[in-house]
């Protein structure tokens, strides 16, 4: 009897989670959004607890909820930041965060077991290897004695 109830218990902070994790995203008021937010680490950690992970369920109230979120909370609710300035950026890259979406969904399809194909680790390994030894020895022709990220990617 009672691993039905921890079971149905489950389901229903993992519908909880979910459901306010999609409110987060498609909440249109940022303080409400952040409401949702706090919901959620507060399912989430229960669900730990559940499983039996007391430790990572306080952690998880006490830095996320504790700072993160409320932090986020107040600067909100205290700036009055109005709806049209903290939402400008999504309107005008909303069209490259889908992309980046559809870009993510399609290596998740492509890439199921998380397996490259066969020698291509291989093959760049040994591209970025040729670029190190040509810019190092570059750099002691010329006298130079650090190597840059610049240097390294050009």
């Amino acid at each position: 009897m009672a691993e039905i109830i921890t079971g149905l218990t489950f389901y229903l902070f993992a519908a909880v989670t979910i459901a306010s994790a999609v409110m987060v995203v498609g909440s249109r008021n940022a303080v409400h959004s952040v409401l949702f937010l706090i919901l959620a680490f507060f399912t989430c950690s229960a669900l730990f607890v559940l499983r039996g992970a007391e430790f990572v369920a306080m952690i998880l109230v006490i830095v996320y909820v504790g700072a993160v979120a409320v932090l986020f909370l107040f600067v909100v609710m205290m700036l009055h930041v109005g709806e049209n300035r903290l939402f400008q950026g999504v309107k005008r890259f909303g069209v490259v965060g889908v992309l980046v979406g559809v870009a993510v969904a399609v290596e998740l399809i492509i890439v199921p077991d998380g397996r490259v194909p066969e020698g291509w680790v291989r093959r760049n390994m040994v591209k970025v290897m040729d670029r190190v030894k040509y810019q190092v020895q570059k750099r002691r022709k010329t006298g130079a004695s650090r190597l840059t990220s610049s240097t390294v990617s050009a």
